[in-house]
């Protein structure tokens, strides 16, 4: 992150998020009769995946409607390769399988990006899952019947990141980031930090 931050490399984190028309996105109302809310009917989901710039807070995204596989992982490394052309580029993301095979270390070895995978079960390491939730919250403020409208809802959110909304991606995606300098890893995929050794001492 401090790298980062002095321009001595690139800092993206990476993940994908699926929004499903109609699903997650109302708000709640509290009455004494039962009350009726209009929601979307269809299953139709908008698929985006994201990678957003530590320093900058701008997000590159690839999109559709059907699935996120590694054809659409190694879009965006190719979309993060010419964003950002000579640079050291690292990307932050997870063990899934489409995200971790063999087509896409590949490629991120072909085009000079770094690719570091965060532990299992370890959401919270990928700071982009923060700009999902906010995304989802900014959501539930209106009723959509439209799918077309849905998806330019959603990329109008993603793109005021870098934009209208900084200052709270900022305040959610900052220097507060609960760090630990003493990681040692027990397995491949496990690590524990002296903090943890105690508490289990304990």
């Amino acid at each position: 992150m401090k790298k980062a931050e002095e321009g001595n490399l690139v800092l993206l984190f990476m993940d994908a998020s699926h929004f499903v028309l109609g699903c997650d996105y109302l708000g709640y109302i509290y009455s004494r009769v039962r009350r009726f809310v209009r929601t979307f009917s269809g299953r139709k989901r908008y698929n985006v995946l994201g990678a957003i710039d530590y320093v900058t807070k701008r997000i590159l995204t690839v999109t559709n409607d059907s699935y996120i596989t590694a054809t659409e992982v190694c879009d965006m490394l190719r979309k993060v390769a010419s964003e950002y052309p000579g640079k050291t580029i690292h990307i932050i993301l997870d063990n899934a399988r489409y995200q971790k095979c063999a087509i896409v270390q590949a490629l991120a070895k072909e085009l000079g990006i770094i690719l570091q995978y965060i532990p299992p079960y370890s959401p919270n390491l990928n700071l982009i899952e923060r700009v999902w939730k906010f995304v989802k919250a900014e959501l539930r403020s209106k009723y959509y019947d439209d799918f077309s409208a849905f998806q330019m809802k959603i990329d109008s959110i993603i793109e005021s990141t870098s934009k209208g909304n900084l200052t709270k991606i900022k305040r959610l995606i900052g220097e507060k980031v609960q760090l630990f300098d003493d990681m040692k890893s027990v397995t491949e995929n496990t690590f524990e930090c002296s903090a943890k050794r105690q508490i289990h001492a304990a």
